[in-house]
């Protein structure tokens, strides 16, 4: 046992709730962390982690609930006060400032000062230094530019600026994800340090060979409600994939039975030098194939790749048997190969324009003559394709910006079908959107598949996957893990499973 540890937590969350328009976030959760020790928390996409992450930060103020540190009921009303209270947070995409310095960015907003009250530059600098070598960092100057440090190394100050703070609780989400093998271990040992100089600490990630060597606690949330905790010295494997995925797929998903037809998306040794390998699959009409995976197992990546953004190593793509060469986004759409990106705001809407000129967009052969566009066309081909979608807008004049965004998503469907596509990807087609929105979502996905398109759906969410697909692929790393037939024998479990790369029980 660590010589930190107490029986005591540091920080406890007792009943948190957090509600946006439309979602329930969080419902009453619960969470402690104690010195000394890791917590690990663990769920699906969606499960309300990043929400409680913003809770405790003091970036999102809780609707209900309480949160003590050592003991004493605090209000976290700003992240300036939970940096103050000795809370620092490390993500995957490290927060920091790529145009300072090392040191700059370990001290910033605590800097050493001289007697005339300016930065103190050789103490900070000093400090810096010792702290690096503390960590084991000492091959990073604290003159250098952060823009000039690796992934790995903006890792390491991040922890050297949360030891410089003195923080107690440290919070690591994803950490792991952009890390190489190495990298990870170097973390680790930097995690055991932590936990040796008593710090609290959340892990957040999805693998579970990393929860089991490096956390000592778990919490399990599940569709923003805490479903488990305990010590994990006590509990397996299987029983944490039970609370993740405890629920059976009961929702309605408007799924409808079609009846496939031939061919049409072939992808053969597909290949990219960092994101994924020996990639081979098919899609016929009318088919609904998911994609599951957790984070950083290379399906967005491999659709970018399928739709021309970047380019693969090797392997062919055939469409309905012919080899297609795809250089571009706009071989793609020549080709019939549309993409709904999962960030619709940056790559899929261009906000600011209206309704109409949005779905026009990849279609102005369409809607012009000599040079000229037709804003009576224009109008004609976004009513045709917005109306199939059941868009909630007031014209189509309408700034897209102003949209909520299920309908967002709408606009950005109906842009793509409006070109005529012969396979559609859909790359977590649900995503941030209120649960009204979703059912829409999901029916017009089968209303694609019943007309005859080849649907690809890229999901996080288990019953979103399992609801509507027909077949499904599970990537891990990179690779295919498992392509399975979405029968009634299928069941959650066994998608986890393969996506964390555990074995089943014996």
């Amino acid at each position: 046992m660590n010589m930190h540890t107490t029986t005591e937590p540091k920080i406890s969350l007792e009943g948190i709730t957090k509600t946006f328009p439309g979602v329930r976030a969080l419902h009453k959760v619960a969470l402690e962390l104690y010195p000394g020790q890791v917590t690990a928390l663990i769920g699906e996409n969606g499960a309300g982690k990043s929400t409680l992450v913003k809770t405790m930060t003091g970036i999102y103020q809780p609707d209900e609930g309480e949160i003590r540190v050592d003991g004493e009921i605090t209000s976290l009303s700003s992240p300036h006060t939970a940096f103050r209270r000795g809370i620092t947070a490390i993500h995957q995409e490290t927060v920091l400032f790529d145009e300072l310095s090392v040191a700059e960015n370990i001290f910033l907003g605590h800097s050493p000062k001289t007697a005339f009250r300016t930065i103190d530059w050789r103490s900070m600098h000093s400090r810096a230094r010792t702290l690096l070598k503390e960590i084991g960092a000492p091959h990073i100057a604290p003159e250098a530019r952060l823009k000039d440090l690796s992934i790995a190394n903006k890792h390491l100050v991040a922890v050297a600026r949360a030891l410089s703070i003195d923080a107690d609780i440290v919070i690591m989400d994803e950490p792991t994800a952009s890390l190489s093998h190495k990298e990870i271990e170097d973390l680790f040992e930097l995690i055991e340090l932590l936990k040796r100089n008593g710090k609290a600490i959340l892990f957040i990630s999805h693998k579970f060979d990393e929860i089991y060597r490096i956390a000592d606690r778990y919490t399990v949330f599940r569709d923003g409600e805490m479903v488990g905790s305990g010590m994990l010295a006590d509990t397996s494997q299987d029983e944490i994939v039970r609370m993740m995925v405890g629920r059976s797929v009961d929702q309605v998903f408007p799924k409808k039975q079609v009846e496939l037809g031939d061919e049409v998306l072939r992808v053969s040794g597909y290949c990219h030098p960092t994101e994924f390998a020996d990639i081979g699959f098919n899609l016929r009409k009318g088919e609904i194939l998911g994609f599951y995976g957790l984070v950083g197992a290379g399906r967005s990546e491999l659709m970018q790749a399928l739709f021309g953004v970047t380019r693969p190593s090797k392997g062919a793509v055939r469409i309905g048997g012919d080899v297609a060469v795809i250089r571009s986004p706009a071989d793609a759409v020549d080709r019939g190969i549309v993409y709904v990106p999962e960030d619709r705001g940056k790559q899929g809407a261009v906000l600011g324009l209206p309704i109409f000129q949005n779905v026009t967009l990849p279609s102005l052969s369409k809607t012009s003559k000599s040079s000229f566009l037709r804003m009576a066309e224009e109008f004609r081909l976004a009513r045709e394709y917005t109306e199939r979608l059941d868009l909630r807008a007031a014209s189509l004049d309408q700034d897209i910006a102003d949209l909520s965004g299920g309908n967002q998503q709408k606009v950005v469907v109906a842009k793509w079908l409006a070109t005529k596509p012969r396979v559609i990807i859909l790359d977590e087609p649900t995503k941030g959107i209120d649960i009204g929105s979703k059912a829409a979502v999901h029916e017009f996905m089968g209303e694609l598949a019943s007309q005859g398109l080849a649907v690809i759906m890229v999901s996080s969410e288990l019953p979103e996957i399992m609801g509507m697909s027909d077949r499904i692929i599970v990537m891990r790393e990179g690779r295919i893990e498992a392509e399975l037939e979405n029968t009634e024998d299928l069941n959650a479990e066994v998608l986890v499973r393969a996506a964390s790369g555990i074995r089943e029980a014996s």
